[in-house]
């Protein structure tokens, strides 16, 4: 039987920091923490670090039976989702340090992203805010199953296709300007995804999309915004179906994604002005999506490769997170 979590009202507070030591400047970290624990009347913080066999899930477990008050996540997109997995039950905030390339879960909070002290002072005074997350299974070829959650997007298509075709070396170098030859190798595969799929337990119908997005959060990198509904405590999904025909569909979903959505809906006079939806691109919401495909895919979730899928379900769990944000004024 697993340690059941120590109640952080049973004694000082303590915070608990899950790091990926690829991503953090250890040292730096450690000094600003312990002048905010000792600013705060805290207790020694605890250091858990992530690892290839662990990227975090096993390292949420200990800092709950620790009896942390607040949960620390220092690094990037895949430590901060594999954190959020040990979680998912929402009872214990979790403060991010952003320390990735990507960052997407804090840019789509507004969280500072490069301010560690900042990010620090609210992991330790700090209000509590509750956000969704979302809930999959994976089916591989095989018929196996399994389990995770993601907080930005999961999406198979495009997305996942150029994840896979990305230099893992070029991206650590280079960063985000790791996928612009990807993007370029991704875009000369014609395959559309042809798949059945279900709106909230509903019958199930067949169509075809080049890709699939099913988002909580609704801003890529570069502040493009994909889905500008999307909310991240709304208790849906924003669902994103790329459909172009050819060279004028791209074009569509361009104009569209980074002209209207990211300059023309910032203004009144801007909004009367935006088209209706285009064939390229349509736009749904749900609860619940299941996915049935008539071949293996690649899937990806938060921005890191999943490998491939032959479908999927996914499910919305309201407020099933809690996170840390800058005291208000």
């Amino acid at each position: 039987m697993s340690a059941q979590p120590i109640s952080p009202d049973a004694q000082r507070r303590r915070a608990a920091v899950v790091y990926n030591p690829i991503k953090v400047d250890l040292d730096a970290l450690k000094a600003i923490v312990a002048q905010a624990e000792a600013e705060n009347d805290w207790d020694q913080t605890i250091w858990l670090s992530t690892s290839e066999d662990d990227p975090g899930q096993g390292r949420a477990a200990e800092a709950l039976e620790s009896g942390a008050a607040v949960v620390i996540v220092a690094g990037g997109d895949g430590t901060v989702r594999a954190v959020a997995e040990g979680l998912k039950d929402g009872s214990i905030p979790m403060a991010l340090i952003p320390s990735g390339t990507g960052n997407l879960l804090a840019r789509n909070l507004d969280l500072s992203l490069d301010d560690a002290e900042l990010s620090v002072r609210t992991a330790f005074t700090g209000v509590d805010r509750k956000i969704d997350l979302g809930l999959i299974e994976i089916t591989r070829a095989d018929r196996a199953k399994t389990s995770h959650v993601f907080l930005v997007m999961a999406g198979l298509g495009l997305d996942a296709k150029m994840l896979a075709n990305t230099d893992d070396d070029l991206k650590k170098k280079a960063g985000w300007l790791a996928y612009v030859t990807a993007l370029a190798t991704t875009l000369r595969d014609k395959h559309e995804l042809r798949f059945r799929y279900s709106l909230n337990r509903g019958p199930f119908r067949a169509t075809r999309a080049h890709t699939i997005i099913i988002a909580n959060c609704g801003s890529l990198p570069s502040n493009i915004v994909l889905l500008p509904d999307a909310a991240v405590d709304d208790g849906q999904f924003d669902i994103a179906l790329l459909r172009p025909e050819g060279f004028v569909g791209w074009v569509q979903i361009f104009v569209k994604v980074i002209w209207e959505n990211g300059v023309l809906r910032r203004t009144k006079v801007g909004r009367a002005l935006m088209t209706k939806e285009i064939s390229a691109l349509r736009y749904v919401r749900a609860e619940e999506l299941s996915v049935r495909l008539e071949r293996a895919e690649q899937i990806e979730l938060d921005g890191d490769g999943f490998g491939e899928a032959m479908g999927f379900d996914v499910e919305v769990l309201p407020a099933g997170l809690t996170i840390k944000f800058p005291p208000t004024a």
